[in-house]
């Protein structure tokens, strides 16, 4: 009898500690799940690639100078503290502006600039060119510096909540989206043509392409949305259309915003992908998921400045 009960004691014990030891292993799977897919760290501070300071020692033109905001919800800020939206940043620093890029703005090298953004949150590609139709002719004076975000929500509307269509393509097929993209190509054209009338003294156009917060891995079940297989492929094209519409023409040149925001998404804190950032694996969009937040459109804006620099000699115009 003695020796039944010790050996059913040797029992329980290996029950409880194998059972303690699994309780442990549980915490630890539940932990890393809410630590890698759903806790998503936001940081503090400067975000995006640096910007020199030379460029914005001396004056590129004193003519009057028409900053141009167009597009959709990035373009509009949708979702930034006030004054620090990317087109707000990109006209003039705010007055907590990081040391690292005091002086570095347009107004720096524009004494004449104004700046007006008619882009709203929501829009798509079809939208944007009707709302370029309706923009007034400016003076032969004026010279329209053109930041723009178009397609963003092309792709993504709906979310799949109903059937795919132009405008509104989330789940569609490769085969479905192909005339889609090829409207998109024509269509940017015809948003450069409309543009070039309304500026007879000249413009240039700083279109951005489209970022991606799944980091490249296509697939966003972790905030409720459903399955995509043929997504990353058309966002792709659609960033391509945009690439050779920049190609195509001198007064307009392509903006990547893509590059600076990958590893910043909703799998940012995922070592083992590629697009891992570690010296900053922090989210830098908003909590709807398709819009930048503060740190996000502070790296947009220095994109956009260190394109602008790049064309420096189309702009430098007295």
């Amino acid at each position: 009898m003695e020796l039944g009960l010790k050996a059913a004691y040797r029992h329980a014990k290996r029950t409880a500690a194998w059972l303690t030891a699994a309780g442990f292993l549980l915490i630890a799977v539940v932990g890393s799940v809410r630590h890698y897919w759903l806790e998503r760290e936001v940081g503090t501070g400067p975000a995006g690639p640096s910007v020199e300071l030379a460029p914005f020692a001396q004056v590129w033109s004193r003519r009057p100078v028409l900053l141009l905001g167009l597009g959709d919800s990035v373009t509009a800020g949708f979702g930034a503290s006030p004054g620090k939206s990317y087109v707000q940043r990109l006209a003039q620093n705010p007055p907590d502006e990081f040391p690292e890029l005091r002086g570095r703005s347009l107004s720096a090298l524009f004494p004449k600039l104004k700046s007006l953004n008619a882009a709203v949150s929501g829009s798509t590609s079809p939208q944007h060119l009707e709302r370029i139709q309706r923009l007034p002719v400016y003076g032969r004076d004026t010279l329209g510096l053109v930041v723009m975000t178009t397609g963003g929500n092309d792709l993504i509307h709906d979310y799949g909540r109903s059937a795919p269509q132009e405008g509104a393509m989330y789940g569609a097929t490769l085969a479905q989206a192909q005339p889609w993209i090829a409207n998109y190509d024509r269509r940017l054209e015809q948003m450069v043509a409309e543009l070039r009338r309304r500026f007879p003294g000249g413009m240039h156009i700083f279109l951005a392409n489209i970022y991606d917060p799944t980091d490249g891995d296509g697939t966003a079940g972790v905030v409720g949305l459903p399955s995509w297989p043929e997504g990353l492929r058309i966002h792709a094209d659609y960033n391509a259309v945009i690439e050779r519409v920049a190609e195509r023409h001198p007064d307009v040149t392509q903006v990547d915003i893509r590059t600076p925001l990958l590893g910043h998404g909703i799998y940012c804190r995922q070592f083992w992908r590629q697009q891992y950032q570690p010296r900053d694996p922090t989210y830098w969009y908003d909590p709807n998921f398709e819009d930048p937040n503060d740190r996000g459109y502070d790296a947009i804006r220095r994109a956009f400045l260190n394109t602008i620099i790049s064309q420096r000699q189309a702009l430098s115009v007295k």
